[in-house]
């Protein structure tokens, strides 16, 4: 891949009632790793995550996909390519976990086309990747916030993405539940990027995070790189002790009152 391959955003800023969202960010993930996004509550990390998804589009700066203009590509070859898990999926219909991870393929089938054996390939990869062969009858309106979740993560596998953009998918599960989700999505082949809450799952799971506050990436580097005392007390407010925890020296936080 070249130097300018994959999701990247250049210097992207957005505005909304007279207030900067995102003031001049950059991003660009290296192909196959696993990119936090962390900072407090309107920090940008949802416009961010809007903006490379294409969902939004930048009032200033550029996202670009393999060093083309996001903008002038279709939204179905965009869809081919970049997949979104919301914190959020509610349906009011009756469908069946083999239902929504279908939906995974739409950017692949002509309008009113029948399903392929390519199709049915992708969405058994998916459900197996998940674990969720077992559950793919089950209606999605009996299923656990987890398992809802992985369900999301197997509708966006099955589109086959390269890059795989998550808005805080770990809000409302147990611990559990959070670990096996973000173990499963730092195990994929493919680029990841996630805004997330909680620093030490941050730590744990990403190559490397993005630190944003005000709208700014005031930080960007390894965990070990930018989970210091120094920027928790400034980004956040708050006092805390970080640690070398593991084998790897990943750091670990804890909050002080």
């Amino acid at each position: 891949m070249t130097a300018t391959g994959g999701l990247r955003a250049a210097r992207v800023s957005r505005e909304a009632g007279g207030r900067l969202l995102l003031d001049g960010v950059t991003l660009a993930p290296q192909p196959g790793t696993t990119v936090g996004l962390i900072g407090p509550n309107g920090s940008g990390k949802s416009t961010l995550l809007r903006i490379l998804a294409g969902l939004l589009a930048p009032h200033a700066g550029t996202v670009t996909l393999d060093g083309e203009p996001l903008a002038a590509a279709g939204r179905r070859q965009v869809a081919r390519r970049v997949a979104v898990v919301d914190q959020h999926a509610v349906t009011q219909d009756e469908l069946s976990v083999l239902d929504v991870v279908r939906l995974g393929r739409i950017p692949h089938r002509r309008a009113w086309s029948a399903p392929t054996g390519e199709d049915a390939a992708a969405v058994d990869a998916a459900l197996e990747r998940t674990g969720l062969t077992g559950l793919r009858e089950r209606s999605w309106h009996t299923l656990s916030g987890g398992e809802r979740q992985r369900v999301q993560i197997a509708r966006a596998l099955a589109q086959q993405p390269r890059e795989l953009l998550l808005d805080e998918p770990t809000n409302h599960l147990d611990i559990q539940h959070q670990l096996e989700l973000l173990s499963l999505v730092a195990s994929l082949p493919l680029t990841a990027v996630i805004a997330l809450h909680d620093l030490n799952l941050a730590a744990m799971f990403c190559d490397r995070i993005v630190v944003l506050s005000g709208g700014r990436a005031v930080a960007g580097g390894t965990p070990e790189q930018v989970i210091t005392e120094e920027l928790i007390e400034e980004v956040y407010r708050v006092r805390a002790v970080v640690t070398p925890d593991g084998p790897q020296g990943r750091p670990s936080v804890r909050f002080l009152p």
